[in-house]
């Protein structure tokens, strides 16, 4: 049974079609993560199946008692108004200092209970906008690009810390992501997203459609092109090694990475 479901949503904002005739399912203990170029209508969807946004047309099930957590891609806050991070915590359910200390730690940024969110870094609100996500012990976690401010080892711990909570709980994690290779390794099924579905399905699938490839300009006549990394080497200290066309290696695991047309050996980190 599905935690959560939308069947034809389709939504219309100052007479423009933002989507049309969207359908999915999100199930128990499955990562789906959503993609598409700006203006793709990603937040829009978010917020259509969490309520925040009236469709025009069609429905959004959800289980009965479904408990979500939801981190938005920003938070605006007037820094007129004080609210500390422990504060805001406590917005709209109360809980107790240690529940707090707790899920500041686990999320990364233990000690800025008394700080204002106001003078916190960008990923630091991430985080603790994570944290309160995950105080409401939720059956399904969303996430709208909830990495941005997040440098490269940050987003690798944030996406660590979503695994665990997947793992531990077995909580579902709708995601928008725009990181390409991020999604193809931490996600169980990817929607592309175009204002419609374009494609879905596992990674792998994905990847290979043609659908996916032309909205994101991969192939050799777009301005991004794809190589294949196949390997089952170690990636340690040391010289980096640059794989490229001409890399020679015949390995097992293979991933695909944007690269610029202007130098198709630029490399992509892993994840």
């Amino acid at each position: 049974m599905s935690l959560l479901s939308a069947s034809g949503l389709s939504v219309t904002l100052g007479g423009a079609p933002i989507l049309a005739n969207v359908s999915l399912a999100i199930a128990r203990a499955e990562i789906v993560t959503i993609v598409g170029p700006n203006g793709s209508g990603k937040s829009t969807l978010l917020r259509a199946l969490l309520g925040i946004q009236s469709l025009t047309a069609g429905s959004v099930s959800r289980q009965p008692g479904l408990r979500i957590g939801y981190v938005p891609q920003r938070l605006h806050i007037d820094r007129p108004m004080p609210i500390t991070a422990r504060r805001f915590l406590s917005l709209p359910k109360r809980c107790s200092d240690d529940e707090a200390t707790a899920v500041l730690l686990r999320c990364g940024v233990a000690g800025v209970e008394q700080r204002q969110l106001a003078d916190l870094s960008g990923g630091q609100l991430q985080r603790v906008l994570l944290a309160r996500a995950l105080l409401n012990r939720p059956d399904m976690l969303v996430l709208d690009e909830p990495t941005q401010g997040l440098d490269q080892p940050g987003e690798a711990a944030f996406y660590q810390l979503i695994a665990e909570v997947r793992a531990e709980t077995g909580a579902a994690v709708l995601l928008v992501s725009h990181d390409l290779h991020v999604v193809m390794a931490a996600s169980d099924r990817v929607i592309c997203l175009n204002g419609h579905v374009c494609c879905e399905g596992t990674p792998d699938v994905v990847r290979d459609a043609p659908e996916y490839r032309a909205l994101f300009g991969f192939g050799t006549h777009g301005a991004l092109a794809l190589y294949r990394h196949d390997h089952d080497h170690t990636h340690g200290p040391g010289p980096t090694h640059e794989h490229g066309p001409g890399c020679g290696h015949d390995h097992g695991q293979d991933h695909d990475y944007p690269q610029t047309a202007a130098n198709p050996q630029e490399s992509y980190p892993h994840v």
